[in-house]
């Protein structure tokens, strides 16, 4: 593996790190506001795991700054530039080491390897749960209700939730009709409606990218948890902003957790994620 590659990954996972740690601290100063405002500044750490720092660089190196002298704006690009690399493979000066063949050395094969292992497992742990909750979906009858987008009763014990990308489907489990009262109902389908408004599903099959890719990194796992959090809060919050009693809401919610599983896969999205205490 060429020495320059090692140094631009080193950079970009310390450079990511560095976003979600401040991310992290961002979000302690954000936490009385709404939950989809947090959920947005974890979303922001997600993806700069995708984008490198050198690519903002060059993004920002063609703004032109009217304002600026041109001084302010050459120290600036230089300390940008320091921060973005500071793992850099140092030049050869001598010519006798300039000539010399590099050392093969069987470490970044092996890690290579080893990451190409993770990435495979856990993209196979993800298709399968895919399948086993398309495959329930598929199984599913059709229910006629009054919302924007398609309705599926299903036998399997999965919670209500919505399955789907770009064609959410709402699964409502067998019997839930019978389980919950119309009010705990209608609470349970708002939250659900509030995950497709916000493209949830989406985004959550997005950081599901960066984790497959990124498997190694704690701070990626940890960050994929703290947006199902928000999320869900977010959701909680929206439906009771839109009238539901919140003792109605609480006690829907209860009786999903009782009767029914949570969703396997974080791009599907239900309902017994939510705090209800707070």
């Amino acid at each position: 593996m060429n020495p320059e590659y090692v140094s631009s990954l080193t950079n970009h996972l310390w450079q990511s790190t560095l976003f979600a740690g401040a991310a992290g601290l961002l979000v302690l100063v954000l936490r009385k506001n709404h939950a989809r405002v947090r959920h947005g500044v974890w979303l922001a750490a997600s993806s700069k795991f995708l984008i490198p720092l050198s690519v903002l660089v060059a993004m920002g190196g063609h703004i032109r700054w009217q304002s600026a002298p041109d001084t302010t704006r050459s120290n600036w690009s230089l300390i940008m530039e320091e921060v973005g690399q500071p793992f850099t493979v140092p030049a050869v000066s001598s010519p006798l080491l300039a000539n010399a063949p590099p050392a093969a050395s069987p470490l970044p094969g092996v890690l290579l390897g080893i990451w190409a292992g993770g990435f495979l497992g856990i993209s196979c742990s993800w298709w399968i749960r895919w399948r086993r909750i398309r495959a329930v979906v598929r199984a599913g009858s059709p229910v006629h209700l009054e919302i924007p987008i398609p309705a599926m009763c299903s036998r399997s014990s999965l919670e209500p939730g919505v399955f789907g990308v770009f064609r959410p489907v709402l699964l409502l489990p067998e019997g839930i009709f019978e389980r919950l009262a119309p009010a705990q109902l209608q609470a349970v389908i708002a939250h659900e409606l509030c995950h497709v408004r916000h493209r949830d599903n989406l985004i959550a099959a997005m950081h599901m990218f960066v984790e497959t890719v990124f498997w190694f990194h704690p701070l990626v796992w940890w960050i994929g948890k703290r947006m199902v959090e928000e999320r869900e809060r977010a959701c909680d919050e929206e439906v009771l902003r839109l009238g539901s009693e919140p003792r109605v809401y609480a006690e829907g919610i209860l009786n999903v957790c009782k009767s029914y599983l949570s969703s396997p896969l974080a791009c599907a999205s239900g309902v017994s994620g939510s705090d209800l205490k707070r």
